[in-house]
């Protein structure tokens, strides 16, 4: 047998090779862990960025619950949430919410002014009637709207963009839609129309009555409910939100858009009045200030005549209720009739192309004749608003009413039965959905719109469905001899008041609330007259000197004032009294 005789260098050798091969396979070994511990290290670094998106998700989804909405109330310093007196708010004034737009929702809805439009008509007086709006049910419906159309604008991806516009939360704009009314005088919108006239032509207020400067003149100053004894004291953007025309009748913002080559809506003066400045308007002078305060958060944001988001989603939730349960109404008392509207809208579609090529002087001669009224639509909406006006659109809109609207809701007399409360019911989820689902955000608007607006589909089935209103009900013999009494009740109870202000033996027992506006609206007017006097003059350009003018001007306010925070039942109740014609003392508590 022969032994091999291994030497000492061979053993160490194969002692270093395996040891080799050890270290090789322990250096794969830690390069492998190593590649897992990278990988771990991604996979906590990605667990760390969702963590961090999980984290804003729900800063942003606690930031809605709280009423702020968007990232933009966030990065503004708060400014959205200013009041126009902070040290008022630590004065111990209880509050049931703790988040500032929620707070101002509650103000607006405690407020008596909210409570009257209970009594204040939508179209015609509803005298107790459950079948027809008046403006306290006509507010709450543009609440309903204006909370929905937040919450659909948020959730589609749009919340960069409002965000960058500054802001849209949900308890802002449903605080707006509750409170856009309460400057409604008694019988809505022909009240309105006296009180301007007498305004401007009998006590030179060169702003006159405007609904909207009024609802913002409570808000700022006459509501004594607050905090403060001068208005709500209610935060920035609820302020903005509420100034559906951010400009005064004239001189303000400057250059005026009534200037504009297309001025925004309602801007432009009246053709049957030039030189008496924007038809509609959200401020008075004497509320200038408020308004420039308001709308400070907003100004490298907005246009100084634009809307911000939520006082467009106000607006625009204004239209869509108005458009749709004013039909409900009348057709549920039986004036709406399925012949007439049938007829107009048929013989339009029938012959569309023949009624186009009809001159505009045949046109307005004999408008009464079927689809001549909705031809004349057709062509102010593209004098108007040509940046959207369509005619396949406006044919297709005419279309769909004529079915939803004459043929199934229409076509079937109310008679108060389940069919007919299904029917009508029906009829309005439908469109006030479809409608909200036509909402859209856009970061360059017409100045004939806001940033939230409508499709072109839902916004000429829109106009359609107001023009079967118009053309149905507001133009109507019968209804207009029943405003042409209301307005000369109006115009006679501004008359008494005038003359008990005047009666010097009589002026001490005037209602106590009459004589603290009188002496609200002297002092505004008296600061004005030293700091801004200009703003006082008006079309006629004839400055405003001495204590009796500004007396004059105070006086007048003050009167406006106290008839347009009456109810419909209490301007009549009130004139009745003062004229002799009840034998029953008057007494009224919220206004005496």
């Amino acid at each position: 047998m022969v032994r091999r005789v291994v030497r000492a260098p061979d053993i160490r050798e194969g002692r270093f090779a395996d040891l080799g091969r050890r270290l090789a396979d322990l250096g794969r070994r830690l390069t492998d862990l190593g590649w897992r511990l990278a990988d771990l290290g991604w996979r906590l670094a990605d667990l760390e960025r969702r963590l961090a998106g999980l984290e804003w998700r729900l800063a942003g989804l606690g930031w809605r619950l709280a009423g702020v909405g968007t990232v933009a109330d966030m990065g503004s310093g708060g400014q959205r949430r200013t009041r126009r007196d902070e040290a008022a708010e630590a004065n111990g004034f209880a509050e049931l919410a703790t988040d500032p737009f929620r707070a101002d929702r509650d103000r607006l809805v405690a407020s008596p002014y909210f409570a009257r439009l209970g009594g204040v008509t939508q179209v015609v007086s509803a005298s107790g009637s459950a079948l027809l709006h008046n403006r306290l049910t006509h507010s709450l419906k543009v609440a309903q709207v204006a909370r929905s159309i937040t919450e659909r604008i948020t959730a589609d991806g749009s919340g960069e963009l409002v965000a960058g516009l500054g802001g849209c939360a949900p308890d802002v704009a449903e605080a707006a839609a509750l409170g856009h009314d309460l400057g409604h005088p008694p019988f809505g919108h022909l009240g309105e129309q006296v009180l301007d006239r007498i305004a401007r032509n009998r006590y030179g207020l060169a702003d006159g009555f405007e609904g909207n400067a009024q609802t913002f003149r409570i808000v700022t100053t006459t509501e004594a409910g607050g905090p403060t004894p001068k208005g709500l004291n209610l935060t920035a953007a609820t302020r903005a939100a509420l100034a559906k025309y951010p400009w005064a009748r004239l001189h303000r913002p400057h250059p005026h858009p009534s200037s504009m080559a297309t001025p925004p809506r309602g801007a432009a003066e009246p053709p049957e009045a030039p030189g008496t400045g924007s038809a509609k308007f959200s401020t008075y002078l004497t509320e200038l200030d408020d308004l420039e305060q308001a709308r400070a958060p907003f100004a490298d944001r907005i246009e100084p005549w634009q809307q911000t988001v939520e006082a467009s989603v106000m607006d625009l939730a204004d239209d869509i209720a108005y458009a749709i349960h004013d039909l409900q109404d009348f057709h549920r008392i039986g004036v709406l009739q399925h012949a007439e509207v049938a007829t107009e809208l048929g013989r339009w579609l029938d012959s569309a192309g023949e009624l186009a090529a009809l001159p505009d002087a045949e046109l307005r001669e004999r408008h009464r004749r079927p689809g001549r009224s909705l031809e004349y639509l057709r062509r102010r909406m593209h004098a108007k608003d040509s940046w959207i006006t369509d005619d396949d659109a406006f044919a297709d809109a005419v279309a769909r009413v004529r079915g939803e609207l004459v043929d199934e809701l229409l076509g079937v007399p109310f008679d108060g039965s389940v069919e007919a409360e299904q029917a009508t019911a029906t009829f309005s989820a439908r469109w006030t959905s479809r409608l909200v689902h036509g909402v859209l955000v856009t970061s360059s608007p017409s100045a004939r719109t806001g940033h939230v607006t409508l499709r072109p589909a839902q916004w000429h089935e829109v106009q359609v469905l107001k023009f079967v209103h118009r053309r149905f009900v507001l133009q109507r013999a019968d209804l207009a001899l029943h405003q042409r009494g209301q307005a000369s009740l109006v115009a006679s109870l501004v008359d008494a008041l005038d003359g008990w202000l005047a009666d010097r033996d009589e002026s001490a027992r005037l209602p106590r609330r009459l004589h603290d506006l009188v002496e609200l609206a002297e002092e505004q007017y008296a600061a004005l007259a030293r700091t801004a006097p200009e703003l006082l003059v008006g079309a006629t350009g004839e400055p405003v000197r001495g204590t009796d003018a500004i007396r004059g001007l105070a006086r007048g306010r003050a009167v406006i004032d106290f008839v347009a925070s009456l109810t419909d039942s209490q301007a009549q109740g009130m004139l009745d009294a003062i004229t002799g014609r009840t034998a029953q003392p008057w007494s009224e508590p919220s206004v005496l």
